[in-house]
């Protein structure tokens, strides 16, 4: 899979690429990962990617000139582009599966007041993380990033991935690691009883229960 993430501050989000499992995923060539800055797609001589919207208004729109540009130039027909903006599809755990999919994944981080409408002409779909604004789609973006690139094949191991929160629209169990007890908590006994039978059934009552608790709108 090739990732392009297209953004106004690659610094903002090179350390986090370089960093655990995308690190580890990018050396192996589970997946190409590329910061490209549009602003250097700008026609302007002074590389100016924004301007005041027509009609007035707070803030300033990015322009088309940038974006187009930089599409024009590293799009393919594998390209899947998404714009990450407030008003898109929630993104969850099904999204991050259906990516996975996909060979060529074009990420746009927006900045200021939103993008010329015109650009969505260029865009597969439109993703928002919730209902809440940042000041960039840089976080969002690597959130994505994370979230598509463990799922990949041969990134982690398959049981890592098993019986993870929002697999069956659940969350994930309780677990413990060693000491079996500390500060008068004790492990479950059943954890440690050996029997697997036994452990496998706690474990997927636990997730029932913890998702009633927590989020039983899941259930629904």
């Amino acid at each position: 899979m090739i990732i392009d993430i297209l953004t106004l501050f690659p610094e903002s989000i090179s350390g986090f690429l370089n960093e655990s499992i995308i690190k580890r995923a990018t050396q192996s060539g589970k997946v190409k990962i590329n910061l490209i800055n549009f602003r250097e797609y700008s026609p302007l001589n002074n590389a100016q990617v924004d301007d005041t919207p027509y009609g007035g208004g707070a803030g300033m729109v990015l322009r088309c000139e940038p974006i187009f540009n930089c599409l024009d130039e590293i799009k393919t027909d594998d390209s899947y582009v998404i714009m990450l903006t407030p008003g898109g599809r929630t993104y969850n755990q099904s999204v991050a599966k259906e990516l996975t999919k996909k060979k060529h994944l074009i990420l746009l981080c927006g900045h200021y007041e939103g993008f010329d409408e015109r650009i969505k002409t260029l865009v597969d779909e439109e993703i928002s993380i919730g209902d809440f604004v940042l000041t960039g789609g840089e976080l969002p973006a690597a959130m994505i990033v994370d979230s598509v690139v463990r799922l990949l094949d041969g990134v982690i191991t398959p049981d890592s991935l098993a019986s993870e929160s929002f697999d069956d629209n659940l969350l994930d169990y309780p677990t413990y690691t060693k000491p079996s007890e500390y500060r008068g908590m004790k492990v479950p006994d059943v954890l440690i009883s050996g029997n697997h039978e036994l452990i496998n059934k706690w474990r997927e009552e636990k997730r029932l229960e913890v998702t009633k608790e927590k989020r039983p709108d899941l259930l629904k």
